[in-house]
């Protein structure tokens, strides 16, 4: 029977991880390598991974919050990296966390028993201040997370390591723009990281040249009316719009709605795979202070040759931001090679070929929402798998490795295996189930009708997964129908004297109409595509949810 678990990481999964582990009266004990808590998020001026100065959350606050502790309502809808720390800190001292990690521990070895086929058991060495240690555990929850060891692809750049003379850098070495004051930048890559670095760093460089393989979709935090992009879009109702329509018309609607705000192809960004959320880039771009550039070729002592012929001369710096690989060294071979693709454990969680469920690996997703909500649902069905209170037999055949991978992912734009991500609505849902925590939303529309429209039409937010169920939390439903007053409380800075009744006489209209709304919506997608924004239906649903 699992008692003692062993958790490695103290970020956001290995924090959720230890409070799971409580509620389902598991005794954990947690390894953190550095001093404190916040894992990538806890910023610091150099010597480990982490996020650089500037870094602001690219899934808003009511979006990212654990299921049962929404963030406080003054706190602004995307975070800095300290605001989001601070949450953190306020999430373990109300859970008492914090008694249970040991910090400063390096964790060398994590090895079946020999008797693991029937007791499931691990031996796990560790380290403190030069003092080394073996303890037994019943199981073992690895949370470590995605950027263990930077992505340097210097191979693929001829002449970057003989024959270049400036410097050149991975992105997880940048902290701020200081160093590159007047310097002509080349940024490789056009992702989260190499967007937001190549807008910072040309505010105070002579140029920036931004060079992309195969371009990007680039959309904004802030959408309509102002509200947060994934608020917005990340709804029930668009999921059974994914579900029920062809793909070929969803990917056009989407397709068109990002076009919206600006031309990709004008811009050199048409993309084939990826999307990054950037506020910034395509102002930079449009002012001429961030040049795309296609993939480098090669480098020259002091230039850089691109794939179309053209080269820019008197290039001082090159910034990789190629991003991470994920490893366990510390994990025997026979485990460790079973968890060096993600598609090869059951559920993004379990190595399948163990004779006992007792080691899970946290975090390892790619979703098309919130990371952190993913990973708390996972810590939920881990721990009471764990427990006994939920059965799972391992039976992961190399057949249904490859028909997971063909059928759970969404191609969120096109079929490139490096950027597909997971339905973060398909892929929540899922792990509920096996919890047993879904929310049954036609249930809903017959006991609180109130609850359900925002449930199916609002936000999916983590707090859906604490209404029934295992771990049901009695502030869940009051915390789903108060997110829009969250999300505009901290934009209300200043008081705006209003008269109008326009909003009254909107409410009313809204509680008459809307089932009308919802049939004239779903016949408009169906029907005339063309005379839609794509997303129009859904911004009309959620807009009007907000005001009952």
């Amino acid at each position: 029977m699992v008692q003692r678990v062993a958790i490695i990481g103290a970020g956001s999964s290995g924090l959720v991880s230890i409070k799971c582990c409580l509620d389902e009266g598991l005794e954990p004990t947690c390894f953190e390598q550095s001093h404190d808590i916040g894992g990538l998020w806890r910023f610091t001026e150099a010597g480990r991974i982490c996020v650089y100065r500037s870094v602001i959350t690219n899934t808003s606050k009511e979006m990212m919050c654990f299921s049962d502790f929404p963030f406080p309502e003054d706190f602004p809808n995307y975070m800095n990296h300290s605001r989001l720390l601070e949450y953190f800190r306020m999430y373990a001292k109300h859970f008492s966390l914090l008694s249970y990690i040991h910090f400063k521990t390096t964790v060398h070895s994590v090895r079946k028993r020999p008797d693991f086929s029937t007791t499931g058991q691990w031996d796990v060495v560790t380290e403190t201040d030069g003092t080394v240690e073996s303890a037994v555990f019943d199981a073992v929850m690895v949370c470590s997370g995605h950027y263990a060891e930077p992505h340097l692809p210097l191979d693929s750049f001829p002449g970057i390591e003989n024959r270049f003379r400036g410097q050149y850098l991975h992105s997880w070495e940048y902290k701020d723009s200081a160093s590159f004051q007047g310097k002509r930048v080349l940024v490789l890559g056009v992702g989260n990281s190499g967007g937001d670095i190549a807008v910072e760093i040309s505010r105070v460089a002579a140029q920036v040249f931004l060079s992309t393989r195969s371009g990007t979709w680039v959309i904004s935090r802030i959408s309509d009316h102002g509200f947060p992009f994934d608020m917005m879009l990340t709804t029930r109702f668009h999921n059974c719009l994914e579900n029920f329509l062809p793909s070929a018309l969803m990917r056009w609607l989407r397709l068109k709605k990002f076009n919206t705000w600006f031309d990709h192809a004008n811009y050199g960004l048409i993309p084939q795979k990826s999307l990054i959320v950037n506020d910034e880039l395509p102002s930079c771009i449009l002012s001429g202070t961030v040049v795309v550039k296609p993939n480098v070729e090669e480098f020259m002592e002091s230039s850089a040759v691109f794939e179309d012929g053209t080269v820019e001369e008197n290039i001082d710096m090159v910034v990789f931001a190629t991003g991470y690989t994920f490893s366990f060294p510390f994990l025997e071979e026979s485990v460790r090679n079973n968890c060096r693709s993600k598609y090869t454990l059951y559920k993004y969680i379990f190595p399948p070929p163990l004779e006992k469920p007792t080691l899970a690996v946290l975090g390892l997703i790619a979703l098309t929402g919130s990371i952190m909500a993913g990973t708390e649902v996972q810590a939920r069905w881990v721990t009471r798998v764990f427990k006994g209170r939920q059965t799972y037999t391992q039976t992961w055949s190399p057949n249904e490795i490859n028909s997971f991978k063909t059928n759970k992912r969404k191609y969120f734009f096109t079929q490139c295996t490096s950027k597909i991500k997971t339905s973060y609505i398909g892929y929540m849902d899922e792990i509920a189930s096996c919890v047993g925590v879904k929310p049954n939303v036609l249930l809903l529309f017959l006991k609180d009708p109130k609850l359900a429209l925002e449930v199916f039409f609002g936000p999916c937010t983590p707090c859906q997964y604490r209404l029934a169920g295992p771990g049901k939390w009695v502030g869940a439903r009051n915390t789903i129908l108060t997110q829009w007053h969250r999300a505009v409380k901290p934009l209300r800075t200043r008081v705006i004297n209003d008269s109008s009744n326009h909003s009254l006489v909107f409410h009313w209209l809204t509680i008459l109409g809307l089932p009308a709304l919802l049939c004239a919506g779903l016949l408009i997608c169906k029907l005339t595509p063309e005379a839609t924004p794509g997303l129009g239906t859904l911004r009309i649903h959620t807009l009007a949810l907000q005001l009952i």
